[in-house]
Order: structure tokens, then sequence, then C-alpha cells
């Protein structure tokens, strides 16, 4: 090779290397300026803050409407907090006449620290609007002083709070807690690093995160919520509980088929914009996956599903029902202690009959029907993403007396956690699939690259047959059964059960007097857009499901239709 073609090659990989290096730095210049710009604006906001003052940087949450736009949830809002400096603060009267004008404020208050004369430094107000601060700033009052502060803010107030959770102080860090704030922390949170690096430090820094999907693992979140459904929701929730004096309500709007939450929310609620700490604590938690209830005879279709699947039991099959059964020396009874003499198994749907469930596991035997169970997942957490999942109470399916076995064929004696228990009767309308229920559909990194969340594949519990004809069966509940017929709606199939359970008593067993009412249910039936779950806790001078959920139900259901435009099955 000649020298001459050696000085070309030279130069030819010189000038690789500067154009390598140029595409390195429009690259990190657009991640600086454009993707990061937000973080470096949030620096140099730095010098307008308080010394002690916590600078909170963290990313947004959103919910996503039915036409796939973004709506924030959860996001960071810039305003001012309002100091005053006792030290050279002449006239108290008139300072906080000029605040009061803009802000109402405790006068008595505003005076009290307004006299620490050796004091420099009082806050007065706390997140005021930019536009409040700058009127404030524009009178130039002396000793009053306006800095820059950052908050976490929910721009839709109590909206869909036990899924978003809310930040607080844990020790003396500002972190998320309950909910995704808790469970999105480390995608949530930010960096707030003080230093200045030189520019070609920053640059070139993080090459890795430049060229990587997570950049940091920071970002925002992407759910699955629907503002305006989940408001209808949470609407009919607090309308049940204040109609029936219920202790708390809750419900759950999915999609059947990919396990996508379009709404989740109980009542009583909180605003995770002014809230306590003090408040009973279990207004924060989300009963709807941290905690468990016997479910009662919304249970039964699973037990129903589980006999057909085995061909042991048609919705023809029939049976004797005297009223009651007595397993291990233990009675048992139908709600009402009547018996209908012989019926077949679709009455034992359309009149929630206990002994016909415990005849179904009978006919089937214990083993096979606690096999079903958990095949539809009831003894697993369903791995949702939201913090502090319960795991179920079915140590019952390991007993080997029948007693416990026909008592959890309609839904007493085992424990489930609301998801978990929408999740397996979605199996009954999706065609017979244990889906992952799931808030979160996306996670959009600063580095400007974005995730979507893969869930794993559905496993077939049942066959589809199966679930076709328990399908069916559940129709006719709605359409001859359910109060007496009058839910029935004409142009669209909807097949749900009623589900009455006694609340337990440690001490003595069971309540007389005291019921969870359940019910659930999915439209169009035979190819359900969404799937329902309500409940209701303790409502008073009223004893079953029927009476406190059915409207809510159809009301609901009538909504969603509308709303999504979904077009008649019938």
């Amino acid at each position: 090779m000649s020298r001459s073609q050696v000085i070309r090659g030279r130069v030819r990989l010189f000038f690789i290397l500067i154009v390598c290096v140029g595409l390195v730095i429009v690259y990190r210049l657009y991640s600086i300026q454009i993707v990061s710009g937000e973080n470096f604006a949030i620096k140099a906001d730095r010098q307008h803050l308080t010394p002690n003052s916590v600078l909170l940087n963290r990313g947004v949450i959103y919910f996503t409407s039915k036409d796939g736009d973004k709506v924030t949830g959860a996001y960071q809002k810039t305003g001012n907090i309002v100091i005053i400096n006792p030290r050279i603060a002449t006239d108290a009267e008139a300072i906080y006449k000029k605040i009061n004008a803009e802000i109402p404020i405790d006068k008595e208050e505003f005076l009290r620290k307004a006299a620490k004369k050796t004091d420099s430094y009082e806050e007065i107000v706390k997140k005021v609007d930019l536009d409040v601060g700058a009127k404030i700033a524009e009178q130039t009052i002396e000793g009053l002083q306006l800095f820059k502060q950052k908050w976490r803010a929910y721009p839709s107030g109590s909206l869909a709070s036990g899924v978003l959770g809310f930040m607080a102080y844990k020790n003396d860090s500002l972190e998320g807690q309950y909910g995704l704030e808790y469970q999105y922390e480390d995608i949530l949170k930010r960096k707030n690093d003080s230093s200045y690096a030189n520019f070609f430090v920053e640059m070139f820094s993080n090459l890795k995160g430049t060229f990587t999907e997570n950049s940091g693992d920071e970002g925002d979140i992407v759910t699955t919520i629907e503002p305006s459904v989940q408001a209808y929701l949470e609407q009919a929730l607090e309308k049940v509980n204040k109609k029936w004096s219920s202790d708390f309500t809750g419900g759950i709007i999915m999609d059947p088929a990919t396990g996508e939450i379009v709404a989740m929310a109980s009542y009583p609620t909180f605003d995770p914009n002014n809230f306590s700490i003090e408040k009973d604590s279990k207004v924060f938690s989300n009963r709807l996956v941290e905690d468990v209830y016997e479910m009662g005879s919304i249970i039964k279709p699973l037990t129903m599903a589980s006999g057909i699947d085995t061909g042991l039991i048609t919705a023809k099959t029939t049976y004797n029902d005297t009223g009651f059964l007595v397993l291990n020396n233990k009675k048992i009874s139908n709600y009402d202690g009547r018996g209908r003499g012989v019926v077949d198994m679709q009455e034992v749907l359309s009149q929630s009959l206990n002994t016909g469930v415990a005849f179904v596991t009978q006919k089937i035997g214990n083993a096979v029907a606690s096999k079903y169970f958990r095949s539809f997942g009831i003894d697993k957490k369903t791995g949702i993403d939201l913090p502090f999942e319960a795991a179920s109470l079915v140590s019952n399916l390991n007993s080997t007396r029948d007693i416990e076995h026909a008592t959890a064929s309609y839904g007493q004696g085992i424990a489930m956690t609301p998801i978990n228990t929408i999740r397996a009767l979605s199996a009954l309308a999706n065609g017979g699939k244990l889906i992952w229920p799931h808030v979160v559909s996306k996670i959009e990194y600063s580095s400007g690259f974005s995730k979507t969340i893969e869930l794993p594949e559905p496993a077939q519990v049942i066959k589809r047959e199966t679930a076709t004809e328990v399908t069916r069966m559940l129709v006719r509940v709605v359409d001859e059964a359910l109060l007496d017929g009058a839910a029935k709606m004409d142009r669209y199939s909807v097949a749900a059960k009623t589900g009455t359970a006694q609340i337990s008593d440690t001490v003595r067993g069971y309540y007389d007097d005291r019921y969870l009412h359940s019910f659930f249910g999915y439209f169009p039936a035979y190819n359900p857009k969404f799937i329902v779950f309500l409940f209701t806790y303790h409502p008073k001078e009223v004893k079953y499901a029927s009476e406190t959920l059915t409207q809510s139900f159809m009301d609901i259901t009538k909504y969603l239709i509308n709303y999504y435009d979904i077009p008649p099955d019938r």
C-alpha cells in the first residue's frame, strides 16, 4: 500500500469520526434542550427558591380518553409562596389588607406571625397561583417576598384518587404514597441535583442513557383510566352509598378481553390536593385491591362453569331441591330456606339456589371443583400494577370436608379481592381465558423513548363452549329473573348475576344482619366490550343486592353503550 493510500485512509477514518461525534453532539443537544429542557429550566428556577424549599420535580400521570388522547391526572404545578420578614415589616395591618384583598387569610394568624420581630422568615400563604402572586408582587410591599414554589397537583380533584395515590413526607423525603404514585415511584421521581455540570460533561456523561430505552428509568405514566367513565362510576357509587347508608361502596369497569381497566373507584374517597394524613388512613387504601371479602352468589357462575366444563353437568341437568342440605353435621340452606322440588341448572342461577351449586360440586367432586377454582386464579394475586394487593383466603379449598366445598360453591367461606373476582369472572365473558388486569398502558421515558406495557398471554382455563353456555344462562337470568325481567334490554344482551353474602364475625361466625352486596355483568353478552363489578358493604335496611345494585349497574351499562356508541346485538 502506497503512502498516499495510507494518508487517504487515515483522512477517511478521521472524517468518519468527526461525523460520528457530530451526530452525538446533535442528538445530545436535542436531548438536553428539547427532551430535558424542562429539567434544566427547573434547575434555573432554584435561584428563585428559598434555601429551605423542597424542589418537587416529578413525572406526569395521564388518563386516556376514549379517543386515545392523554388527559393530565397528576402533574407539577408552579406558583408562589408568600413570605413575610417581620424584622422589616413595619405596618402589619396594611400588609394584611393588601394580601387579603387577593387571597383571604386568617387575620389573627397573620398578625401573630408578623409580630415575631426577631424572626426574618414566616410563611404566610403556600401554593399561590402565578397570576395572583404577580398581583401581590406588583404592590412592592416592604417586608413581603414571593418565591417560586412547585407542588404536586391533581387537576380533577378526587377523580381516581384511589388509583393515583398522593405525595406525602416519609421521614424527610417527599415520596409517592398509595396508588400509582407509590407503585411507580422510581419512574416518576426525578433527580434533584443542584450542581451545574459543564456543558460537555453533561453532554457526554450519559451516552449510554442517550441511546437506551429507559434513560435512567425516569418518565411519565399513561394509564388506561378513561376520565369521563371514571367520573360516572364515582357518581354512581356515591349515590348507592348514600342511599343505603353503606359503610363503603366500590366498583370496577374493565375490558374482559384485555384486562384494561377504564374505571376503578370506591366511596368514601379523598382529594389528593387537600388531605390530612391524620384522617382515617383506610380511606386512602384501594379496597378493590387491598381488601378481601366473601363475595356470595356472584361466584355461582364459576361453579356452574366448572360443572359444565367437565361434561358432567348441563343447563338441563336436574336435582331435587329440598331447600337445605346437611353436610358434616352442618346445615346449609337456600337464601329463603325454601325448596323448589325438581329444578334444572338454569333455575339454580336464575333463583340463586345454594343447594344447586352445592349439588354441582358434589357431582364433579371436591378435588375437581377446587382445581377449577384455582384455574380461575382465585388462589393467587392478579399481579395488577397497583401496590399492596392482598392475597385471597381460600384455605377451605384444601379441606377434606364436604361442607367447606359446598359453601365455597356459593361464595362463602372463601374471601377474594374485587380485582381477583372480576378477573375470574372475565373468563366467562372472554371465551374462557384468564387475563391480566392493569391500569398502566405505557411509560414515556424522559429520553423521548416510550415503552408499551407487555402482558403475558392469557391462559385458557375453560372451553370457549363452556363460557358461551354459561353466558347464555346468565342472559336468561337478566331477561327473566332479575327484577322479574324488568332489567331486560330489548336491543342488547346482558349477562349478569347478583350476590348477597353474610359478613363474617370473628366471634360468632357470621352476623345475622350485615351483608355484602355484589353484582357483576358484561355486555353485549356474546362479544362484550365491558365487564362491570359493583359491591356495597353493609347497606342498611335492605337485604338483597338486586335491590341495591341493579339500577346502578343498568345505568352504568346504558351510559357505556351510549358513550362508546356500542352497536346492538339483538
